[in-house]
């Protein structure tokens, strides 16, 4: 008897892209969704201001980010490139790490910052990828998210409201060239189609 292919599963070599959360008022309703639950409230804010992976993200313990203040930088080895990066902690991050800190079960520094209500260890990124889906689903929003929807949504709101220059995101992204930057944000074809939007 053959096993039944699930419908949502990538066929092997492929992929599902996830996509960034495109529209603010989504990220404001997420935000006062999970306004009374901070451990949640502090991922997603850190996730959607650093443009961290999740696995540093999920990496990092109480006593690395305890004493920060906004505008401090934080720096997280990234396995995947082999080397630190450093990012500069806004204030919104620096509140909701305060406000989960505050509530934290076991606040000691060697902690995993982000642990399990039940389990007290650190959370997993399948975890996490099922916390986004979830969080996307509750407010709405349709089409395909994940763990990586998070460092996507900063990039893509860099790029479309601050005009940030591909160059640099590309450095942040550590990626290669600036086709890939276009297409990991789910951008490209929106910038192309903008060029024919100008009438000469």
């Amino acid at each position: 008897m053959s096993a039944i292919r699930n419908a949502n599963h990538p066929p092997k070599g492929s992929s599902i892209k996830v996509e960034p959360i495109r529209e603010m008022k989504a990220i404001r309703r997420i935000k006062k969704l999970y306004a009374d639950k901070p451990r949640d409230l502090c991922l997603f804010s850190f996730g959607i201001n650093t443009a961290y992976r999740a696995k540093e993200i999920l990496s990092l313990k109480v006593g690395q980010i305890e004493h920060l203040q906004a505008g401090d930088r934080l720096e997280l080895w990234q396995t995947k490139t082999k080397k630190y990066r450093p990012t500069t902690l806004n204030a919104t991050v620096i509140e909701t790490v305060q406000a989960w800190l505050a509530v934290h079960p076991d606040p000691r520094p060697d902690t995993a910052l982000f642990v399990s209500q039940r389990s007290r260890r650190a959370l997993t990124v399948s975890t996490l990828n099922n916390m986004v889906k979830q969080w996307c689903r509750e407010v709405g929003l349709k089409g395909n998210y994940g763990s990586h929807t998070l460092r996507k949504t900063w990039g893509y709101h860099q790029r479309i409201q601050n005009n940030a220059p591909i160059p640099l995101l590309m450095e942040a992204f550590g990626h290669s060239t600036q086709a890939q930057t276009l297409e990991y944000l789910c951008i490209q074809d929106e910038e192309i189609a903008d060029l024919y939007a100008m009438e000469l």
